[in-house]
C-alpha cells in the first residue's frame, strides 16, 4: 500500500529560503493576498486533501481503470467525488483572474497544489489539469465572450477542458492534421475529423468538456501555417452557458494502456461539431504553444512527483527490510539481519531518488517564478526576458526530469526487490505510470531537437549564455573572492559548477562548427546534450540550496538536521550524479557515422 506525507518543509525550504518568493510576490500588487499565512493555510489544506482524499485512490483506481460502454466513459470509484471536493474547496480557481471567478492568486502556487495533488495520485490530476492548459490559452487568446462563456466555468470547475491535437496519421509533426473546419453562416464553424490519445477527452465528472482543438479552414495553406484553433464543447450551449444538447462530438474508444490506467485517454471523433474560432486564422499552433508549454512544464512535474513517491516508499521500506549483514559488522545485533538501508548500494539508490525529486521541486519551482513574471510584470522588456528563458529551460524541465523521475520510480522497485515487481506495494505502478511522461508533450528526442535546434543553435547561443551567466554570476558571487562567510564550505559546489558552465558554452560551440559541416550532428547528439544540460542544471539548484542550507545554519535555526541533510545530498549529487557529464560529453561529441553507416536492410536480421 503506498504512503505519501506532503514535503512541507521541503517545499517551504524553497519558497522562503532558496528562491524568496515573499520578495517576488511583493513586486507584483495583485499578489498582496499571498502573505505568508495564506500560503501556509493553502499548502497545509492542500496536503490534507492530497494524501487524505487522492492517494487512497491511487492503487484502487489503477486496478479499476476507466469503463467504456457506448461512448460513455465512467472513472474509477470515488473520483467524481473528489473531484466535487476539489472544486467545493475553491482549488479549480486558486490561480486565476478574479475577473473571471477566480482567486487572483499567483500561478507558482497553483503548481504547488499541482505537485501534491499529481503526487498523491498523478491519474486522477490529469482531469484538472488538462483544464489549466485550455484556462491559460482561452485567457490569452480568447475574445471577451469566449472568456465569460467557457473561462468562467472552467474556473469554477464546472465543465473541464482538452487539448486535441494528435491524429491518427500525425503525432509530432502537426503539419498533417487533416480535422476540418468548415464555416457556418452563423459565423460558427463545423468541425469534422477524429483526434486520438486525449487525455481526460471523456468523463463522468463534469456535464460539459471545452475540447481545444486545432483543424484546417478550407483553402489554407499546407503544413502548419495553414492551422487553425477552435474551441469545441462536447454539449451544445447557449450565450448564457446553458446547455442545449449534444454537439457531435462523441468518444470512439478509450485506450488500454500500461499505465495511468485511471486517466482515461480518449479517441474523439467530431462530426460537423459545432465550433468556434480562437484567435487568429492559420495562426492555431502558435496559440496552442500557450497550452503545450502549460502541458510541458506539468509533464516535467511528473518526474518529479514519481520521484518523491517512489523515494518516500522505499526510504520506509528500506528501514524495515532486513537482510544480511553490514559490511562493517552487524549494526543490529540483536535483530536477525540489518536493516537494507546500511548496504551502500541501497544507499546509492536512495539518495539518488532524493537527489533527483528535490533538485527537480528546486527546477519547477524556479519555472513557476518566471511564470509569474511573464503573466503579471508591467515591464514589458522584464517579461520578453522571462519568456525567452522559460522557452530555454522548458525543453530541460520535460525531457530531463521526466527522464531521471523514470529512473528513479524504478530504483524504487529495486530497493523493494522482489515485492516491488508485486502490485500490492505499489511501486510497479509508479513505473508504469511515469513511463508516458517521456513520451507526451513531446518526446525526449523531440525536446532534445528543440533544445539544441531551435532554442540553441537557432539563436546562436544567445539562450545559452544568458542563462550561464546567471550561473557563473552565481559562482563569482559565492566563490572565494567574496565576501560569503561560507565560501570555503562552498567551494566543492562552486569550482564544479563554474567549470561546467563554461564547458556546457565550450561544447555547444563546437557542437556548431560540426552541424555547420554534417546536419546529422544535430540528431546524433541531441539527447546526450539535453541530458549534459540537465545534469548542470540541476547542479546549480542544488548549489543554491546548499547555500541556503550552511545560511539557515549559521543563524541558529531549531531543525538542523533537516539543512545537514541538504548539504550532505548535495555533496552526493555532485560527487556521484554530476560526473554523469562527462559520459554525455563524450557521446553527444562523437561523429554520427557510426549511427547512419548501416544501411536500412542490413539493420533487419530476417
Amino acid at each position: 500500500m503506498l504512503t505519501y506525507k506532503a514535503p512541507i518543509a521541503d517545499i517551504k525550504f524553497l519558497f522562503e529560503d532558496v528562491l524568496d518568493y515573499y520578495k517576488h510576490y511583493e513586486k507584483y500588487p495583485e499578489f498582496e493576498e499571498a502573505t505568508p499565512d495564506l500560503v501556509d493555510a493553502i499548502i497545509q489544506e492542500c496536503a490534507k486533501f492530497s494524501e487524505n482524499e487522492l492517494l487512497p485512490l491511487n492503487q484502487s483506481g489503477d486496478k479499476e481503470g476507466c469503463q467504456f460502454d457506448n461512448g460513455q466513459v465512467t472513472t474509477p470509484k470515488g473520483f467524481k467525488e473528489a473531484y466535487q471536493q476539489y472544486v467545493q474547496g475553491g482549488w479549480a480557481a486558486l490561480s486565476h483572474d478574479l475577473e473571471y471567478g477566480g482567486q487572483g492568486l499567483p500561478s507558482s502556487l497553483g503548481m504547488i497544489k499541482s505537485e501534491m495533488m499529481g503526487t498523491a495520485n498523478w491519474s486522477w490530476a490529469m482531469y484538472p489539469g488538462l483544464s489549466h492548459g485550455a484556462m491559460n490559452t482561452l485567457d490569452v487568446h480568447g475574445s471577451e465572450e469566449q472568456k465569460q462563456l467557457y473561462l468562467t466555468k472552467l474556473i469554477e470547475g464546472t465543465w473541464t477542458g482538452t487539448m486535441c491535437l494528435t491524429e491518427p496519421q500525425c503525432g509530432t509533426d502537426l503539419g498533417q492534421v487533416k480535422t476540418k473546419a468548415v464555416p457556418n453562416d452563423d459565423g460558427s464553424y463545423s468541425i469534422t475529423g477524429t483526434k486520438i490519445f486525449i487525455s481526460a477527452g471523456e468523463h463522468d465528472m463534469t456535464d460539459n468538456i471545452v475540447h481545444i482543438v486545432l483543424a484546417r479552414l478550407p483553402n489554407a495553406p499546407e503544413g502548419t501555417k495553414g492551422i487553425s484553433l477552435f474551441i469545441v464543447p462536447k454539449m451544445d450551449v447557449d450565450s448564457q452557458g446553458n446547455i442545449l444538447g449534444e454537439n457531435n462530438v462523441s468518444c470512439g474508444s478509450i485506450e488500454d494502456k500500461m499505465g495511468i490506467k485511471a486517466s482515461v485517454t480518449a479517441v474523439l471523433n467530431f462530426d460537423k461539431a459545432k465550433g468556434v474560432l480562437i484567435g487568429p486564422e492559420n495562426k492555431g499552433l502558435e496559440c496552442m504553444f500557450t497550452f503545450m508549454n502549460t502541458a510541458r512544464v506539468g509533464t516535467a512535474l511528473q518526474g518529479v512527483c514519481a520521484s518523491e513517491l517512489s523515494y518516500q516508499n522505499a526510504l520506509i521500506y528500506a528501514k524495515e527490510r532486513l537482510s544480511m549483514r553490514s559490511l562493517k559488522g552487524a549494526q543490529q545485533p540483536e535483530k536477525v539481519a540489518d536493516p537494507i538501508i546500511v548496504h551502500p548500494d541501497v544507499r546509492k539508490m536512495l539518495l539518488t531518488q532524493k537527489a533527483f525529486s528535490e533538485g527537480g521541486r528546486a527546477m519547477i519551482y524556479y519555472a513557476s517564478q518566471l511564470v509569474d513574471v511573464i503573466e503579471n510584470s508591467k515591464d514589458e522588456k522584464e517579461r520578453k526576458r522571462a519568456d525567452y528563458r522559460l522557452g530555454f529551460i522548458t525543453p530541460i524541465l520535460k525531457a530531463f526530469l521526466t527522464e531521471v523521475g523514470l529512473e528513479s520510480a524504478n530504483l524504487g522497485v529495486q530497493v523493494f526487490g522482489g515485492h516491488g515487481f508485486i502490485k500490492e506495494w505499489g511501486m510497479e505502478q509508479i513505473v508504469r505510470d511515469t513511463r508516458i511522461a517521456t513520451l507526451y508533450e513531446g518526446t525526449t528526442g523531440i525536446q532534445a531537437l528543440d533544445l539544441l535546434g531551435r532554442k540553441i543553435l537557432l539563436s546562436r547561443g544567445k539562450s545559452l549564455k544568458s542563462f550561464t551567466m546567471e550561473i557563473l554570476g552565481f559562482c563569482k558571487d559565492k566563490s572565494m573572492i567574496s565576501g560569503n562567510p561560507h565560501k570555503r564550505q562552498m567551494n566543492k559546489f562552486i569550482w564544479p559548477l563554474s567549470k561546467a558552465a563554461a564547458n556546457w558554452q565550450q561544447y555547444t560551440l563546437r557542437l556548431a562548427l560540426k552541424a555547420k559541416k554534417d546536419r546529422d550532428f544535430v540528431g546524433s547528439a541531441s539527447v546526450d546534450y539535453l541530458m549534459y544540460s540537465g545534469y548542470i542544471t540541476m547542479a546549480y539548484f542544488w548549489a543554491k540550496m546548499a547555500q541556503a542550507a550552511y545560511e539557515k545554519l549559521a543563524s541558529g535555526v531549531e531543525n538542523r538536521d533537516f539543512y545537514r541533510a541538504k548539504i550532505k545530498t548535495a555533496e552526493f549529487y555532485f560527487e556521484r550524479i554530476l560526473p554523469r557529464t562527462k559520459s554525455h560529453a563524450a557521446t553527444m561529441m562523437a561523429d554520427p557515422k557510426s549511427l547512419m553507416q548501416l544501411d536500412e536492410e542490413l539493420l533487419s536480421f530476417l
